[in-house]
């Protein structure tokens, strides 16, 4: 469902824009997708919302094929990319879950503060901005994905989350769709 309208109690939530996640290979160039995400950013700090900026600094302790121990990464891969500095009274969430949610108390931050929707950028599609998108929705909030302000290490997984995952969590738009929202208020 294409953006219908932004709630005047929206949060932004920017999903691992760190050092040790954008380097990695991704479908879309991070170029474009960290540019359409500082725009979002900008946009929602000249409205005075809401801004969560979340990283990851390590893996949960849950067995998978690739291993069955918690990990902790070096402060060099969680620390965040230049263009994402938070601000004073930015919400700053730091985890080892995929989910900006898990185990954070941000759900009950955000639902005290009165904000009834989120907008998602960030990384990965498939991983923390999915997670992310899926709690939001269970937690009761209006889930906005904001498509050219994500990617994915592969385009299948991306292309999945967008076309049949967050149809059904939410709405998808554009960064500059987002903006110009914030901007007509």
């Amino acid at each position: 469902m294409p953006l219908s309208t932004l709630d005047p109690h929206a949060a932004l939530i920017v999903v691992d824009l760190q050092a040790g996640t954008v380097r990695n290979p991704t479908v879309h160039p991070i170029d474009g997708v960290v540019a359409n995400a500082t725009a979002v950013l900008a946009a929602f700090r000249a409205q005075q919302l809401p801004v969560v900026i979340a990283n990851v600094d390590g893996t949960a302790a849950g067995r998978s094929e690739y291993g069955g121990k918690a990990s902790v990464w070096p402060a060099e891969m969680s620390t965040l990319i230049a263009e994402i500095v938070p601000a004073a009274d930015d919400i700053v969430v730091t985890r080892r879950a995929w989910s900006v949610f898990a185990g954070t108390g941000l759900a009950s931050t955000l639902t005290a503060a009165g904000v009834t929707q989120v907008v998602i950028v960030g990384l990965a599609t498939s991983f923390g901005v999915e997670s992310s998108a899926r709690d939001a929705y269970d937690a009761g909030f209006n889930v906005v994905v904001a498509v050219d302000a994500i990617t994915d290490m592969r385009a299948e997984a991306h292309e999945n989350s967008v076309a049949r995952i967050f149809p059904i969590l939410g709405e998808t738009a554009t960064s500059a769709e987002i903006v110009a929202a914030l901007t007509a208020r």
